[in-house]
């Protein structure tokens, strides 16, 4: 199914606010409720909108600390490969794993509550991941501009 112009539109104030009403949402963007109501359920069954998240303030949950972790492997082949995405994906602390072109194999995003708990979590996880060759850490010093909305 291709998006048109007012799947777009539905898109981008569910990004915005996942939990506005259809009554609201259908007077936002200009159709009835019904038809609104019918256009977020196919939006939702063809898997363009994923789920809906309430997204936490890391600092008031404790997680204030964002580290940008770039590894290398210690080879290419498949299976080793895939032992680290399956290892990756069982640290809770990554919020992010990315398969990189260039001189990284990765890039994570790790949360942690300061520098000594993610000294922690590079020794006891990160450290132990699958052939894990070499770790590069920058750590965010502050965050100027974040979103999860995609611009559709």
């Amino acid at each position: 199914m291709a998006l048109d112009s007012t799947d777009r539109r539905i898109l981008t104030v569910l990004q915005k606010n996942g939990r506005i009403s259809n009554a609201d949402l259908s007077e936002r963007i200009n159709l009835s409720p019904s038809a609104c109501h019918r256009r977020v359920q196919r939006l939702e069954q063809d898997g363009y909108i994923r789920g809906y998240v309430a997204m936490c303030d890391p600092k008031r949950v404790g997680k204030a600390t964002t580290v940008f972790v770039e590894i290398t492997l210690a080879g290419q082949a498949d299976e080793l490969l895939e032992a680290f995405e399956r290892e990756v994906a069982l640290v809770p602390e990554i919020l992010e794993c990315h398969l990189m072109a260039g001189k990284s194999d990765y890039i994570l995003k790790v949360v942690a509550e300061d520098t000594e708990d993610f000294a922690r979590i590079h020794r006891q996880k990160l450290a132990r991941l699958p052939g894990v060759q070499g770790m590069q850490s920058s750590f965010a010093l502050r965050t100027v501009f974040k979103t999860t909305a995609l611009p559709v």
